[in-house]
């Protein structure tokens, strides 16, 4: 959530700045934001005028008292006051629930140095990298897609649209080995060589948590949600689309010591997403699935440091991808293209043989005081005043779309695949998957 403060400090450059979003709908009603603004600002003047004339009355119903005097028409003057007052509060309360939902809805502000662009072809490309150089290695024989190549290895489409219909998969034997050796080889290079402490979190979260996240209002059609035991009168339940929005939510409604900053975490769960906004892209195979699973990078730090610390993120989701031997490229997302709750997001996109092209692999996003003010979530600067923090999120990888490109990227002619030298050990020393 961005600042009221600064909506009401300069609109005009709030609203310059969300129009970098390109988005073909203006995401603030301005004329309804000022006409609810100004009604904010003349009521809490007249709630104060009129406690001073409540407060003016009762010190005259004192002096009347004491002179022996009749206090019934100051009384009932004060009566109509207090009237007066509780309906002022209810509207009072009304607005600014209309403005708080008008807040939730807006993005963050893309940071100035972010490329303007209207979507993904607005984007940047910083650098790329490949075991040969910066550009892939074409295989010596026409390669096979994922689906072709995983389905004698083990990758169960049919099974999955069976259990639970489409856009779910079933792994099985060797391939659910690799699935699996990919999570645990993900998790053992961020926890011991980057840092971060391995968190186990709940898969099902209260509304809050998303709301903090800056997943709910706005996004709720992309969600998976439950009421327990199917009661309709209990509060909705949320399936975690991220494991982000769990680890992000661990200092909600707290002040840090500065201290303990920064807080690296990272976990392992399955992410689930109706994928309501996806208009039917990538039907085919694992790229975009309603359960998938993903290990994610997140970081709390200070304002200060938030920057350098979203660099050093995106070299933690790179070493993944070289050390498992995989071609990519890092590109700077433009202000089209971004997340509702980023404030600059980089793209790693692996190279795909046989769709020869790169996609999205990881994002990592640097959010600054954007969900931290949603959380209340603060530490205490030098002075001893609670400030916001600001949060970072990034994959450290997506665990299907790696195991798409492994499968493609180290297949072999006769249809079998080679197992990553870094991998080898987390596959009890198997070097091949052979159909």
């Amino acid at each position: 959530m961005i600042d009221i403060n600064l909506l009401r400090r300069d609109l005009d450059a709030v609203v310059a700045q969300l129009q970098r979003r390109k988005n073909p709908q203006p995401f603030l009603d301005v004329p309804r934001y000022s006409a609810l603004e100004a009604e904010r600002k003349q009521l809490q003047t007249q709630t104060e005028q009129l406690q001073a004339q409540r407060n003016a009355l009762s010190k005259q119903i004192g002096q009347i008292k004491a002179k022996g005097g009749d206090v019934g028409t100051v009384m009932a003057e004060v009566a109509g006051i207090g009237s007066q007052q509780e309906a002022g509060a209810v509207r009072l309360e009304a607005i600014q629930a209309e403005l708080q939902l008008m807040l939730m809805s807006l993005p963050n502000l893309p940071q100035a140095s972010v490329p303007e662009g209207t979507d993904e072809t607005g984007n940047l490309e910083v650098r790329r990298w490949s075991p040969s150089g910066t550009e892939p290695v074409a295989l010596a024989f026409k390669p096979q897609d994922h689906v072709d190549l995983g389905g004698p290895l083990g990758l169960d489409f049919e099974t999955g649209a069976l259990l639970s219909g489409s856009r779910f998969t079933l792994l099985r034997g060797q391939i659910a080995r690799l699935h699996r050796a990919l999570s645990q080889f993900m998790l053992d290079v961020h926890t011991l060589q980057h840092g971060y402490t391995e968190c186990y979190t709940p898969y099902i979260v209260n509304r809050e948590i998303l709301e903090g996240t800056g997943n709910l209002p706005k996004f709720k059609e992309d969600l998976f949600w439950v009421t327990r035991g199917g009661d309709e009168n209990q509060p909705e339940q949320y399936l975690i689309p991220t494991s982000e929005i769990s680890l992000t939510n661990t200092v909600r409604g707290q002040i840090l010591d500065a201290a303990v900053l920064p807080i690296k975490l990272t976990a392992h769960t399955p992410c689930f997403r109706s994928e309501a906004g996806s208009g039917g892209r990538d039907i085919r195979g694992l790229i975009r699935q309603h359960q998938f699973d993903k290990v994610e990078m997140v970081q709390i730090v200070h304002p200060d440091h938030s920057d350098a610390a979203l660099q050093e993120m995106v070299g933690h989701a790179e070493a993944i991808l070289k050390l498992l031997e995989l071609p990519y490229r890092v590109m700077a997302l433009c202000t089209g293209d971004m997340g509702f709750a980023s404030a600059r997001t980089y793209d790693l996109e692996v190279w795909l043989p046989a769709q020869d092209t790169y996609r999205e692999i990881s994002s990592c996003s640097n959010c600054e005081a954007f969900q931290a003010r949603r959380m209340q979530a603060r530490y205490r600067n030098a002075q001893g005043k609670p400030e916001l923090l600001h949060t970072l999120n990034g994959s450290g990888l997506a665990v299907g779309r790696t195991l798409v490109a492994v499968l493609e990227n180290h297949q072999q002619a006769d249809g079998s695949v080679r197992i990553p030298a870094a991998l080898q050990s987390y596959m009890g020393g198997v070097k091949e998957l052979r159909p």
